[in-house]
């Protein structure tokens, strides 16, 4: 009698979707509102290549002008700018001895689905994270930061006031940022200070604000001599959404010799921090001729140039220490 494998038990049509349902609805990043789907990527990624164009219409601009019969209206034009998301092809096999614990509940395939979820939610943590170091490493970021690691004391260390002037960065924009993301250490020298709210929904889990702001630990966020960075955050900063690539998004092979199954997914992912051109000037590595970043390029300063105007840029970043 044949044994059960995995592929007996995952239908593919069913599992997928599962697993990006598993990802959004328990990542913090989805549940805090920075990333969010967006159809126009969505329809780009179906179009393949190793980028997705994202033209757009500038503001109007100029003045209205005094209505007079001794003159004509001064005719203005429109103008358009383009921004740019890179394309990740992603994949991971797994094999079926590393499954196995989980193959012991009633729903093998939900099990399956709970750990590939968990395991995709980090990994498009780690590719957000780089991205941001990457765009605020861009000098085209600059108005965008908040750098106050250089001062003197108490002055290079993050609190009430220094947070607030972070925040208007955006100017009068500033109320679009909606969240933020933080080392535990700086979570925990705001905690110390008596600065964080608890919130207690009618429905969900308790979570935690910073003035207003959701805020989500992240300890992949940079820290490079004692200086931190935090990043705050609009509603749908980041624009997501998936493709499926040339090849099965899932299939299952079996290893005769070392007598497990394997299990392997491709994914073809955008995540994009609206408004910062991703240009792929510098790809290293053996994805130069493919275009397709790794980490490493996405925090490469410049394959980054921003085409929003800064206070249309929903994300900003502070440099800080803690103590």
């Amino acid at each position: 009698m044949a044994e059960t494998r995995l592929a007996d038990i995952i239908v593919p049509e069913v599992f997928l979707p599962y697993v990006k349902q598993e990802t959004m609805q328990n990542s913090a990043l989805f549940t805090s509102g920075l990333v969010a789907e967006d159809n126009r990527i969505a329809v780009g990624t179906r179009a393949g290549g190793e980028t997705v164009h994202l033209p757009f219409w500038n503001d109007l601009e100029g003045d209205a002008e005094e209505i007079s019969d001794q003159r004509d209206l001064t005719v203005g034009k429109l103008s358009t700018g383009q921004d740019i998301a890179a394309a990740q092809y992603l994949g991971k096999a797994f094999g079926h001895n590393d499954l196995v614990g989980l193959l012991a509940g009633d729903d093998p395939a939900g099990a399956v689905a709970g750990g590939v979820a968990k395991f995709w939610e980090r990994n498009m943590q780690k590719r957000i994270i780089g991205s941001l170091n990457g765009v605020f490493a861009s000098a085209t970021m600059a108005s965008n930061l908040l750098d106050i690691s250089a001062g003197a004391g108490s002055a290079a260390v993050i609190d009430k006031m220094s947070f607030a002037d972070a925040q208007f960065k955006l100017g009068d924009q500033f109320g679009s940022l909606s969240a933020v993301a933080m080392h535990t250490h700086t979570y925990a020298k705001l905690y110390k200070d008596d600065l964080l709210d608890t919130i207690k929904p009618s429905e969900g889990a308790p979570y935690t604000t910073y003035q207003g702001k959701r805020v989500f630990i992240d300890d992949t966020l940079p820290v490079v001599g004692g200086v931190y960075t935090t990043y705050l955050f609009g509603m749908g900063a980041i624009g997501y959404a998936e493709g499926t690539p040339a090849e099965l998004a899932l299939e299952f092979d079996r290893n005769t010799l070392g007598g497990y199954d394997v299990m392997i997914m491709r994914r073809l992912m955008v995540l994009h921090p609206r408004g910062v051109k991703y240009t792929g000037a510098k790809i290293s590595g053996g994805n130069a001729t493919s275009g397709r970043p790794t980490i490493a390029d996405l925090e490469t300063a410049a394959n980054w140039t921003r085409v929003y105007d800064p206070k249309n840029v929903r994300i900003v970043a502070m440099k800080h220490k803690v103590a």
